[in-house]
């Protein structure tokens, strides 16, 4: 039986893990949840090493056990492989996220940044998300969501896979509560149009402090894009690296200096 240390960003008591950690014991997976004590959202790649980390266990909602960290995503997953739990895993999968992470999106997500160390440590990992509206509150239904993405993560696991490659997916998800999915697709990451603001205020001793917010972000229609493949129907699969280099930029360069 395969064993899977599954977290996320939104927090260990958050709905979309549970549903997660249900779907993948359904399809007779060993899971263990080690999950962020707060939220963690839009929170990076962080790795934390100027305090200690602490593990507590917790019930979740249908009374199963985990456990909740007070570091990030990325930190769940560190803590797990280096052995923290005494436990050996085989993958991660990070999720449900009650969002999409799209684009550019992945550079902020605590979600994907939470696979990105799995592909570092050099175990697969898959990160799960689903396109609700952008103000929900995370009370969903998941079912389809999680249905459809342990299927999926069935599928790529059964992928040959070379050594050498980061065995790393990003799967973003239409919310279709009642499964009516187009498809699959795999895709490239396509093109995240941000709408920010910053507003100003004053605090009573007339100090002014800051927040960044902003309205939904949109993106450019291509096809064989995440963005397209979800604003069309089409479950969005997209293989990631953390390898950032611009080789195009690269090769241009390489040429000007022959």
């Amino acid at each position: 039986m395969k064993k899977i240390l599954l977290t996320n960003d939104d927090g260990v008591r958050a709905p979309g893990i549970l549903a997660m950690a249900q779907a993948l014991r359904k399809a007779d997976f060993d899971v263990t949840i080690l999950g962020p004590d707060t939220n963690w959202s839009a929170s990076g790649h962080k790795k934390t090493m100027n305090k200690p980390l602490r593990i507590s266990k917790v019930q979740l909602a249908d009374g199963s056990w985990a456990f909740a960290t007070d570091g990030a995503p990325s930190d769940c997953v560190a803590l797990g492989l280096m052995g923290a739990l005494d436990m050996e895993f085989d993958f991660i999968v990070s999720g449900i996220n009650n969002n999409a992470n799209i684009g550019s999106d992945v550079s902020y997500s605590g979600t994907v940044a939470a696979v990105l160390e799995a592909g570092i440590m050099g175990k697969p990992g898959f990160a799960v998300s689903v396109d609700a509206p952008e103000y929900n509150d995370g009370n969903l239904d998941y079912l389809s969501t999680a249905s459809k993405a342990t299927e999926i993560i069935i599928k790529l696991l059964e992928m040959p896979m070379e050594d050498q490659d980061m065995n790393v997916w990003n799967i973003n998800l239409p919310y279709f509560p009642d499964g009516s999915y187009k498809g699959v697709q795999f895709t490239r990451l396509g093109k995240r149009y941000y709408h920010d603001f910053l507003l100003r205020r004053e605090d009573p001793f007339g100090r002014p402090y800051f927040w960044i917010g902003g309205e939904q972000p949109t993106g450019l229609m291509e096809e064989y894009t995440d963005y397209g493949a979800l604003k069309t129907g089409f479950v969005s699969v997209t293989p990631l690296h953390i390898d950032s280099t611009n080789y195009a930029v690269l090769e241009k360069l390489e040429k000007n200096l022959d």
